[in-house]
């Protein structure tokens, strides 16, 4: 076998296994009823969220969402009661890569169909958090402290590995356009500019708070991963990409011991190197759309 064919061997078996673990074996269903269908959709290749939801950047833009969510107490209880993410953890993401990759490249009618199935979803999941204060997932707030984690992170980890950042203008341009779905979802008052979105995750800083169940989950994501020892420092570089995308108020609450100086010339390079691994891999899936590159949405849909 040639150099070549054994390259682009690795490469496919590589795009596959990133691409069962993101979107499951069952991913060509999915992407048929994605791209097969025919219908308005909400947005284009070349709008900002298409762009930033497609990239490998993603894989790295996901941990940092999950370890800056889980410092709010509720939305932690919530995660840690409910989702089953050390049970199942693939199948949570798979399910998270299924309603982004619907709401982002989907028609609008199958974009209504999941919002509505995760609303019905959040209506039964409620508790009491580790001191006894109850929580509601439909709780508008607390959707609205998970959906800027969530977008502030992506759009940092973009704009740090993503294969070519955002303007200003366009950065301002996806954060109002993840507020499209994220209305829909229950976020009342999503913002609509980075400017916005960060004062608005400033207002939350009052509320959260390092819980038991926070740390669980970091020591989960960043030490005990439930990978094979073989592939774990692939992983450590995409991890190393999340953590580093974390404000230092954030590290500190997590005790993660990341000074600024290993922040930005360890961590950040892994990352580098994760997120360029990633994107050689997935390019390397012949039935792949040029158009659709996510892993943590696209793999969904390739």
């Amino acid at each position: 076998m040639a150099f070549n064919d054994v390259t682009r061997f690795v490469q496919r078996r590589l795009g596959l296994a990133l691409r069962s673990r993101v979107a499951g074996d069952d991913a060509p269903v999915h992407a048929q009823r994605i791209w097969g269908a025919e219908g308005e959709r909400w947005f284009t290749p070349d709008d900002p969220i298409w762009k930033v939801h497609a990239d490998a950047s993603m894989f790295s833009g996901g941990i940092a969402s999950l370890l800056l969510q889980s410092l709010h107490p509720m939305a932690m209880a919530g995660v840690a009661g409910h989702s089953g993410y050390k049970g199942d953890p693939w199948g949570r993401l798979q399910r998270t890569s299924h309603y982004l990759a619907i709401t982002t490249y989907g028609t609008v009618e199958h974009a209504h169909e999941v919002i509505g199935h995760v609303r019905g979803i959040h209506e039964r999941v409620r508790g009491k958090d580790e001191l006894g204060r109850p929580y509601f997932a439909s709780d508008p707030h607390l959707l609205r402290w998970v959906h800027l984690a969530e977008i502030d992170s992506f759009l940092r980890a973009y704009q740090t590995f993503g294969a070519e950042p955002l303007s200003p203008r366009d950065t301002d341009r996806y954060v109002e356009q993840a507020g499209i779905p994220a209305a829909l979802l229950g976020v009342v008052d999503p913002p609509s500019s980075v400017v916005e979105l960060r004062q608005a995750l400033n207002e939350y800083r009052p509320e959260l708070e390092t819980t038991t169940a926070a740390r669980d989950a970091a020591r989960f994501l960043l030490l005990n991963p439930p990978l094979p020892y073989v592939v774990r420092p692939g992983y450590g570089t995409i991890a190393s990409g999340g953590v580093s995308l974390l404000p230092q108020w954030a590290l500190e609450m997590l005790d993660i011991p990341l000074p600024g100086p290993v922040s930005r010339f360890v961590a950040r390079p892994l990352g580098h190197v994760g997120t360029s691994a990633v994107r050689w891999g997935m390019s390397g899936l012949a039935d792949r759309r040029p158009s659709d590159a996510l892993p943590a949405a696209e793999a969904e849909a390739s």
